[in-house]
This record gives structure tokens, sequence and C-alpha cells, in this order.
């Protein structure tokens, strides 16, 4: 019986280390953005008069405090806790901390430094007025970009990655020097190359930058996807294969009913990922030079920004317009690997 009432304690000052540092890092994370919104975004002298405030140092300290605690009593209590749940509790409660700590002693160096000019040239909020349409039509850019780049990659890539599985040397030949050279070239020489060869070499004039993106988009992301399909297919056990030769079915024609529809769940995160590098890579569209403002996408309505007001906020909102697009997408590839893991998606014959 005694026994029974000291695990149950120990039981509660686990979870209570564990409250502990939730409450620690949630004000050092809340804090200040609550201080800021009851002192208003615009003007940016509004910002510096909230984080200057003796609220915005006590919550700072506070969390602070709470952290050591947390930290303090999670390491102390780890050995003594009786199950392995109370444990993990513990010691996410002293991580918790830890990192609450850290956070709330880097707020309060950035505030003793010169934060008002920080501030005015990576945080002005005014700098963005009438920019909002503009982010927008900017972002939409950005995804048909990485979209149509992404399909055309896959497509090209599973016809490379069958290639490049083939038996015979002159099969596989082209398809290996495509996916080296792409691979072992920077992608903004990709751009550069084609963009300045095009009206050399076949006397195409005046192609549209977009377009000339678009293309090697398309083109670098094949020799990628190239590789992942051919991963995910070999992956595929080879009785597969030979089952389905069995039945009369050609080399391709195998492939294309038997093994591709298999490997094609098995190649979905990694594919997803390389959607994901591929928005982000859309910014070096800047190669090729933009003529017409509805033509910008993210980053370069952020230079563009720049250039008229030589303010950095542009540059903030941009790195918070790729993540509000790339966040998601990074979630659903967690979630895909999660489940493919855990079995949940079956390869079926």
């Amino acid at each position: 019986m005694e026994n029974d009432t000291t695990d149950r304690r120990l039981h509660l000052l686990a979870l209570s280390i564990f409250g502990l540092g939730i409450v620690a890092i949630t004000v050092v994370l809340a804090g200040p953005p609550a201080i800021i919104t009851y002192y208003g975004w615009t003007p940016y002298e509004s910002v510096v008069k909230a984080l200057q405030t003796d609220t915005a140092a006590v919550t700072a300290i506070a969390s602070i405090s709470a952290g050591i605690a947390a930290a303090v009593a999670g390491v102390a209590a780890f050995r003594r806790m009786p199950t392995r749940r109370s444990r993990e509790r513990s010691i996410a409660g002293a991580v918790l901390g830890v990192q609450a700590l850290m956070l709330g002693a880097l707020f309060l160096w950035f505030r003793s430094g010169n934060p008002d000019r920080f501030i005015f040239h990576f945080l002005n909020v005014e700098k963005l007025e009438g920019f909002g349409g503009a982010f927008l039509r900017g972002a939409k850019n950005t995804m048909v970009l990485a979209a149509g780049g992404e399909l055309g990659g896959i497509i090209l890539g599973l016809f490379l990655a069958i290639l490049a599985l083939s038996k015979r040397r002159t099969v596989r030949a082209p398809a290996r020097v495509y996916i080296n050279f792409f691979r072992g070239t920077p992608l903004i020489w990709q751009i550069s190359a084609l963009y300045i060869a095009l009206p050399f070499a076949f006397g195409i004039q005046n192609v549209p930058g977009p377009t000339v993106a678009l293309t090697v988009f398309a083109l670098n992301t094949a020799a990628y996807a190239a590789e992942v399909f051919r991963a995910g297919i070999q992956s595929v056990e080879r009785g597969q294969l030979e089952a389905a030769r069995s039945l009369g079915m050609t080399y391709l024609q195998s492939m294309r009913y038997a093994i591709v529809p298999q490997a094609f769940r098995r190649v979905i995160p990694p594919l997803m990922n390389e959607f994901v590098i591929l928005i982000k890579d859309t910014a070096l569209i800047i190669a090729v030079g933009l003529k017409v403002a509805t033509e910008l996408d993210i980053y370069n309505l952020a230079r563009e920004g720049y250039a008229q007001t030589f303010n950095a906020t542009f540059f903030t909102a941009a790195a918070a317009a790729y993540l509000v697009v790339t966040l998601p997408l990074i979630w659903l590839v967690n979630v895909a690997e999660r489940r493919l893991r855990s079995g949940l998606v079956g390869v079926t014959g």
C-alpha cells in the first residue's frame, strides 16, 4: 500500500515537471508576440517599445526561472521514476525547461543590444503595405513553377528509371549520362545555360524566362526522380517481375502493370520531399531575369520590394510566405513516411 502511494506521488511529480516545462516554453514563445500585439505591430516604434517594457523582461526572466526549475527537477527525479512513462515525462519536462532557458536568455541578449535597428530593417510591417496582392501572386507563380517542374520531372524520371534498370548497356548508358549530368551540375548553371544557348543552338528567340526555368526544373527534377524510382523499383521483390514475365508479359508490360504500381507507393515520400525542395529552388529563376511584375515569384518579389524601399522586411515576409507553403507539405511528407513505416500503406500485387 505504501509503495502504491509512493508511485502515485512520483507519477504526479513527473506530470508536474512536464507541465512546468510546458509552461516555461509557452511563456517564452507566446509572451513577446502577445505583448507586441497589445502595443501594436505598427508603427515599428510600437514593436520596439513593447520589447523594451518591464513586462517583456519579466516574461523572459519567468520563463528562464521556470525552465531552470523544470530542468533541475527532471534530471534529479529521472532515476526515481517507477515507470517508463513517468521517466519520459520527467525528461521531456527537463528538455523543455532547457529550451525555455536558452530562448529566454537569447531574448534578453537581443533586448540588451540594438533591437530598434533590427526591427526597423527586418520587422517594419508598415513597409509591406500595399504588397499583399503581389505576395499572393508571387506565391501562385512559385507554386505553378514548382508543380509544373515536379509533374514533368516525375513523368520523365519514371521513363529514365526504366531505361537505367535495363540489362542492355546501350539502353542504360544514355539514361546514366543524363542523370549524372543534371545531378552533377548546379541548377542555376542549367537555367542560365539553357536561356543563353536557345537562340544560338536552335534559333529560338525571346523565350520567356519562366518558360525556360520551368523546362529546366522539369529536366533537373527528372534526374533525381529517376534515382528515386530506381530505388523504389529495386525494392520490389524480384519474384514479382518473374511472375509477371511468366504470365507472358514483356519487360515493359511487367513494369507498367506489376512493378511500377507497387514501387510508386514507396516513392511518394521522397518525391514529396523533392517537391518541397523545388519550391525553394524556384527562387533561382532570378538567373534569367524577369521583365514583367506579374512573373515574379516570392523571392524575386521580395528583392523588388527591397530595391524600392531598401528595407529587408520584404525578405522576412518572403521567408514567412515560403513557410506557409512548405510547412503543410513537410507535415504531409512526415505523415506519409509514418504510414509507410507502420505498414498502413501496403504493397499490393
